[in-house]
């Protein structure tokens, strides 16, 4: 007996193939990063939380509250579908059905890591893989998206540069172009347009919409994924190193204060502006999941105002974007 099938059917075989490997490609790195700040801690424990997504998928959450090091520390891994909103697609911007509805996947991994120091700084770092498929489970779009920033809050320059450093480096053996293609993504992204263009911070590297068809870097979809896998593992290189030299040094009620303020406009970036909390949200995302992001203390002062020579002003003027390869005058 012969049996007819959709010409679409080969086509969305593929696409659930590659499904199950990028889903236990994320789950690997996310084992490899709870194991990495477990260790970089020194002492604390994650708690994990599974969860499923009302109308497809799921995800795992760890979080470490009672950290020696960080305050809060939160690594989450998810693996979602669904039929795409159609506020979300709009936003979203990839290439969906020509016609009728279009359907979403979606995996990927992100942390933010909130340190009890103030002469720590916050770490943030995530990768995610999109795809996007018609009616009959047909391929239309898909790609890679992710990077990683830090948010100091305390004026160490070199703390900039060691982070950068390993950015460009990793960039550098995947494409020259990479960092800074990526590094002024960032330093445009991560800024609060409400406060006149506030940076978050010293920024890093971001990247969306990263096709196996980019014209700009040459890289098929393993060399791609070759070269998102290296920005999950950058950490070791960008920011453990940073961790070492600060976690022991004293720290005064005034840099704990200032660093609960800075704490407040990372909240602001993070409801406002965040592109993965508005996506979460507008698809039905676990709302814990979404906001582990936040900070477990902030604070909001009305209109502070630094003097010219503190080191709070010191640090405002460190967020404006340079060259941090090679500007590390006054470290």
């Amino acid at each position: 007996m012969t049996v007819a099938t959709h010409p679409g059917d080969a086509a969305a075989a593929t696409v659930h193939s590659r499904r199950g490997e990028v889903t236990r490609w994320i789950a690997g790195l996310h084992d490899e990063l709870t194991s990495f700040f477990g260790r970089l801690d020194r002492g604390g424990t994650f708690i994990e939380d599974r969860w499923e997504r009302p109308g497809g998928g799921g995800g795992v959450a760890r979080v470490m509250t009672d950290g020696v090091t960080f305050e809060k520390a939160g690594i989450n891994r998810s693996a979602v579908m669904g039929e795409l909103p159609e506020a979300a697609a709009r936003r979203l911007g990839g290439r969906g059905a020509a016609s009728g509805t279009t359907h979403f996947f979606a995996t990927g991994v992100s942390l933010v890591v909130h340190p009890r120091s103030p002469k720590v700084p916050t770490v943030h770092l995530n990768v995610r893989y999109f795809e996007l498929t018609d009616e009959h489970g047909q391929l239309t779009d898909c790609w890679f998206g992710g990077g990683t920033d830090l948010t100091p809050f305390y004026p160490h320059q070199e703390d900039a540069h060691t982070f950068h450093r390993a950015l460009h480096d990793m960039c550098s053996r995947h494409h020259a172009a990479l960092y800074p293609q990526f590094k002024q993504w960032c330093d445009e992204y991560f800024v609060n347009t409400h406060r006149d263009n506030e940076a978050r911070g010293v920024g890093g590297i971001f990247f969306d919409h990263l096709r196996a068809d980019d014209e700009r870097f040459g890289l098929d979809f393993e060399a791609t994924q070759a070269f998102v896998t290296d920005v999950a593992r950058v950490l070791r290189r960008a920011y453990e190193p940073i961790v070492d030299q600060r976690r022991e040094e004293p720290f005064s009620v005034a840099e704990r204060e200032f660093q609960l303020v800075r704490r407040g406009r990372y909240v602001e970036f993070n409801l406002v502006h965040d592109r993965g909390t508005t996506f979460g949200l507008q698809t039905n995302a676990r709302v814990e999941s979404v906001l582990m992001s936040l900070p477990p203390l902030a604070m909001w002062q009305y209109a502070p105002r630094y003097s010219p020579d503190s080191f709070e002003a010191r640090l405002m003027q460190m967020l404006e974007p340079r060259d941090w390869i090679t500007d590390v005058a006054g470290a």
